[in-house]
């Protein structure tokens, strides 16, 4: 339910810019920091989320992460001019982004021996509930206006929220070993795990970068592009629906897959090929193909499930996938907050949105540089496991 309540509010926005437009004047600068924002407050949260996690228990910060979420859908809904829009649109995001950092140590906790399979429910409950909102978009504001198509989605976070509550107070929370039966031995401790020090953690944190910034910049600016290659606002729409529903197939696939790949590297790089051929024909060939294109580069999404993944297969412990969940989203989405907004300040008209395209390629060999980084099999925890023996005695 977490899941399926975690991308309404990124997805439902876009298709219905036009109709915004008519009540809050959206410049491109505005259209591209609303764009940016999903992935700046992804990256707030990413940063913020570890201490916390060393404060507040697991499934604490997740409900306080749904009722933000809640808020933030519910405020912009309201939204009486754009600072308002864009503020509660904000506070809607930090929400999501606190859920992306907690959900893979929470199924380290609950599902140490079963984290292929629900890594794989949770990530397509992503990408479905991402399409289900872009397809019912412009649907739902032709009867009811945007306000309202854009604000129902607050329910379904609320509901999200009740199974925690009932939970909690219960205090049913089941207590787990720290350590997952799939990878055996000591873990050091929390605060000595230092991923900024290792290349799995620039890796992940690069992967997160490269497939965030180009599955952003499509949820904002992909109806914008086929629009102006002369494609109705509802079929564009539609387009976005398509590519945004294309996650949940790979997401089926892929985590089941990477888990029993010791070196996954061509998994990711089949990912990056499907971006590229897919902005190729979204730029150069007949706009009545675009539904081919937006198919090939729509499965190119499977690199966020590629990246969700590897968290947990490159780490040993709750404490380390919390860690590493962090700093790879922290970094990755700071990173990658800069493809939406540039996205439509690089295009001018006449220039068929190339230079846009070109810059999310270039993000595209920074994917491929993460790949290779975490490539090679081993464990977060491993080398400051191994250092800090090491260092204690030096002191000695």
């Amino acid at each position: 339910m977490v899941a399926f309540s975690a991308r309404e509010a990124v997805s439902a926005v876009s298709p219905l810019l036009g109709p915004i437009s008519e009540d809050l004047p959206l410049d491109a600068v505005t259209t591209g920091i609303l764009g940016m924002l999903p992935t700046a407050g992804f990256a707030v949260m990413g940063f913020l989320a570890p201490p916390l996690l060393r404060r507040i228990q697991l499934e604490h910060l997740l409900l306080v992460s749904i009722l933000l979420t809640t808020l933030g859908q519910v405020g912009r809904a309201l939204g009486w001019n754009i600072p308002s829009f864009l503020v509660f649109t904000g506070i809607a995001m930090l929400g999501i982004g606190v859920v992306n950092v907690v959900i893979p140590p929470l199924l380290m906790r609950y599902f140490p021996d079963k984290t292929g399979i629900l890594a794989t429910l949770h990530i397509t409950l992503l990408g479905a509930s991402t399409a289900v909102a872009a397809q019912s978009a412009i649907p739902l504001g032709n009867l009811y206006g945007w306000r309202f198509s854009i604000g129902i989605w607050a329910a379904v976070s609320a509901v999200a929220a009740m199974p925690w509550l009932i939970l909690l107070a219960g205090k049913r929370t089941v207590a787990r070993s720290e350590t997952s039966p799939a990878h055996d031995g000591p873990s050091p401790p929390a605060n000595a795990i230092k991923p900024w020090r290792s290349s799995i953690g620039w890796g992940a944190a690069l992967i997160f970068a490269g497939c965030s910034s180009n599955t952003f910049a499509a949820l904002s600016w992909l109806p914008a592009v086929l629009v102006d290659r002369g494609m109705s606002q509802d079929t564009a729409g539609s387009m976005l629906a398509l590519y945004s529903m294309l996650a949940v197939p790979v997401a089926l696939i892929v985590p089941l897959v990477v888990v029993r790949m010791p070196r996954p590297l061509p998994v990711a790089i089949l990912f990056v090929v499907a971006f590229a051929i897919g902005y190729g024909g979204i730029i150069f060939a007949p706009p009545a193909s675009a539904v081919v294109w937006v198919v090939i580069a729509g499965l190119g999404q499977g690199a966020y499930s590629f990246a969700f993944t590897m968290i947990n297969k490159r780490t040993r412990s709750q404490s380390g996938s919390g860690i590493l969940s962090g700093f790879a989203q922290g970094v990755g989405y700071a990173l990658a907050s800069v493809g939406p907004f540039f996205f439509g300040l690089l295009h001018h008209p006449g220039d068929g949105w190339l230079p846009s395209f070109g810059m999310l390629g270039g993000w595209l060999a920074v994917l491929s540089v993460g790949a290779v980084m975490v490539n090679k099999p081993r464990m977060l925890e491993d080398a400051f496991r191994a250092a800090r023996p090491a260092a204690n005695e030096a002191r000695n």
